[in-house]
């Protein structure tokens, strides 16, 4: 009669409750379905009433709600006699609002924004009590009673960062609320009223809050019949047991934080996941998603190994690799010889160095003669035959500032810069000779030839973009790699060459289903950038940097493979670029201090020491044990043979003919020197006096290194 009356005064009447879904972990997984790393705002993960232990129930039950199955959004009984047991017993020993209560409150502090809301949605006064039992008599009408039993435990907050029943079950025991004991049961029912008070995370006073908490429980479950009193006593002599398990969560906990953090940006870039930053965060902190991506574990072993072997995570240089999948764009790895962390005392980074900025990364390295590649792709689209070349002498000076144009049309020659091959030498070099020996004053005087912005265009079609999100530099040494780079865009773009000129946007995710189980599929982003026999013809003339060229002192891999090294000027940072037609990669080496002030040069590495650090000293050696590695179960591909009807020969750029040969007074023949080489041999491979004397030393050893002629600073080299 008195409630009757109360809500004929009071307009006591149902009253909608806007839910919210509520914020769910969301889950990051390999390619082939395992679980990598997860996200959320809340450690939270629902699951249905069927999968939480039925003494679980009887406990929150007993200790929150005795009544719940009886009464209706309002107990007044209840509610009477918990007034009177907290007065007898100087505390509260029981909760006066009902499960559907609690449950509307939970609803109300979780979609709360700020925390002013936060405070209006606890706050001690009529007026919220009264707006509570208007919605809590409207979910009594909306659901079962199950449904809201279901609903509370898993909104419920349990103490130690654990929301929902489910994450608190795995928190504190370290199984799934299904396998809950009785004591188990009760210490997860007792924490829910204070959970604060009583979170053991804090400290021994709150575990011992706790362990009285689940004592009361239980005696609680006792009075009502649920467990016999034996019972209650056998698991009141218990201990508490709280395993602290820790929060999986966050790409620091990850076994692959680099992969997880460019999966999380990609995300948080992308504004068809929200049209703001914030909408976006909370997309995927809140949206209790599972994001399968393109990471292939096995190869990204094959690359953490690699790295290992060659480079050491408490060197001060750093190796980063990434491995694209040539015509989806699929990253399959990404690796780093430093752990992801904040610890500066363990030599850890807390950036991407494998990516971009605008995927956590850094500001890359100098790409060096990587970079070479675009140029030769753009001299055979420019109809260019292999044996076409140019003289190439010791050194490279432009005529004047016209000589070098970028896409605006400016002038960007520079007249004043004198620019060196790394081990002096000169001579004719052809499309072939001039990329396996790598020779500087050659690609400049191709750059030259085929025009700098033809060469800019290129290198953009396969995707080049600087690692800091700026402007590439479009300068006469844009051949010789003087842009900052990251591994994924390297290795992304040299994909184009394995996937006869398709280029596709570097792609970590393939599927994302909602937790409503709808799933949103993913395609690879591709588009014909190059003519497929060009960029067979470029395969053709890497191909021999293994066999003719600077990767010849560490070989290939057994299968067809092209590649180019890089080496900036000094040895301040040195790269590896290389493909086969079923995967590419890039592998990075520099200080992250500051390549410039910290070259590769004397230093040791690895455990090894290096007078000098080249392309293919480090880095040439990690991708070939990787792609060894990785590639073990594929079967071989092979690369279309260039089309020599059209690349074959040369068009007039040819090479002279050799000078006719002498005779001795004896009547024998002899060639006539031409000083295009020393002859005398250097242990390096390159003093075979054909002319090669101007190409890049081949490191035969880690202590072994070319001693180049010094260059101009700024100029890569190899």
């Amino acid at each position: 009669m008195g409630v009757k009356t109360a809500s004929d005064v009071l307009n006591l009447k149902p009253e909608n409750l806007n839910e919210p879904d509520l914020p769910e972990k969301t889950e990051i997984r390999d390619a082939g379905g395992k679980l990598i790393a997860q996200f959320y705002y809340q450690n939270r993960e629902s699951v249905p009433l069927a999968k939480v232990a039925p003494i679980m129930r009887d406990a929150i039950i007993s200790i929150e709600d005795f009544r719940f199955y009886q009464h209706g959004a309002l107990d007044l009984e209840g509610s009477a006699r918990a007034l009177m047991k907290n007065f007898q017993s100087g505390g509260v020993a029981q909760g006066g609002s009902s499960i559907t209560q609690q449950y509307v409150k939970q609803v109300l502090l979780n979609r709360a924004e700020t925390n002013q809301d936060k405070l209006a949605a606890i706050a001690p006064t009529v007026s919220r009590k009264l707006n509570e039992l208007r919605y809590a008599m409207a979910i009594e009408q909306k659901y079962t009673k199950d449904q809201i039993l279901e609903r509370y435990l898993n909104i419920a907050y349990f103490g130690a960062s654990a929301y929902g029943i489910q994450a608190a079950s795995k928190r504190f025991f370290d199984k799934p609320a299904s396998k809950l004991t009785l004591e188990e049961a009760a210490t997860l029912a007792g924490a829910v009223q204070n959970p604060n008070a009583t979170d053991p995370n804090l400290g021994k006073q709150h575990k011992a809050a706790l362990l009285a908490r689940r004592n009361i429980v239980l005696d609680r479950m006792a009075e009502l019949r649920k467990i016999t009193p034996q019972e209650a006593a056998t698991a009141k002599a218990k201990k508490l047991v709280y395993k602290d398990i820790a929060i999986p969560g966050g790409c620091e906990q990850s076994d692959y934080p680099y992969f997880c953090m460019y999966v999380q940006h990609e995300i948080l870039n992308d504004k068809q996941f929200g049209k703001t930053e914030k909408a976006r965060k909370e997309f995927l902190n809140r949206g209790g998603l599972v994001i399968k991506t393109t990471l292939d574990t096995k190869m990204q072993k094959s690359a953490d190994q690699s790295i290992k072997k060659w480079v050491y995570g408490s060197d001060k240089p750093v190796a980063a690799e990434a491995l694209v999948e040539p015509g989806t764009g699929a990253i399959k790895a990404m690796a780093a010889s430093r752990k992801f962390g904040s610890s500066k005392k363990k030599n850890e980074s807390n950036y991407n160095l494998v990516a971009d900025v605008a995927h956590g990364g850094g500001t890359g390295f100098q790409a060096g003669s990587t970079f070479k590649a675009f140029t030769l792709a753009t001299a055979l689209k420019e109809g260019l035959l292999y044996s076409d070349g140019i003289y190439s002498g010791i050194s490279f000076q432009a005529n004047g500032y016209s000589d070098f144009k970028n896409c605006k049309g400016e002038n960007v020659g520079d007249p004043t810069h004198v620019a060196h091959n790394s081990e002096g030498g000169g001579g004719f070099k052809t499309l072939q000779t001039g990329t396996w020996g790598s020779v500087n004053t050659f690609f400049l005087g191709l750059e030259k030839k085929v025009g700098l912005c033809n060469v800019v265009k290129t290198a953009k079609d396969l995707g080049i973009k600087r690692a800091d999100g700026g402007k590439l530099q479009e300068v006469e040494t844009f051949t010789l790699g003087v842009n900052e780079m990251d591994p994924i865009t390297v290795a992304s773009a040299y994909a184009t060459f394995a996937a006869r000129g398709k280029y596709c946007a570097p792609m970590a995710i393939t599927a994302i289903t909602d937790r409503n189980g709808k799933t949103t599929d993913f395609t690879p982003a591709c588009k014909q950038t190059l003519d497929e026999k060009v960029a067979d013809a470029v395969s053709g003339i890497l191909s021999g940097v293994f066999t003719k060229g600077t990767m010849r002192g560490v070989g290939g891999i057994g299968r067809d493979a092209a590649g180019k090294t890089g080496t900036t000027d000094g040895s301040m940072t040195a790269w590896f670029a290389g493909y086969t037609p079923d995967l590419a990669g890039a592998v990075s080496l520099g200080d992250p201090r500051g390549s410039y002030t910290h070259p590769l040069r004397n230093i040791t590495i690895g455990g090894n020491y290096y007078g000098e650090v080249f392309g293919a000293t480090i880095s040439g050696q990690i991708w070939k044990a990787t792609m060894i590695s990785a590639l073990k179960d594929i079967s071989p591909s092979s690369f279309t043979p260039p089309d020599m009807s059209r690349f074959g020969g040369c068009s007039g750029g040819c090479a002279p003919k050799p000078p006719p040969k002498a005779k001795n007074p004896n009547g024998n023949a002899y060639p006539v020197p031409n000083g295009n080489g020393n002859g005398n041999g250097n242990g390096h491979g390159n003093g075979n006096g054909n002319g090669n004397t101007g190409t890049d030393p081949v490191p035969v050893g880690p202590t072994t290194g070319a001693d180049p002629i010094p260059v101009t600073p700024n100029t890569p080299t190899r």
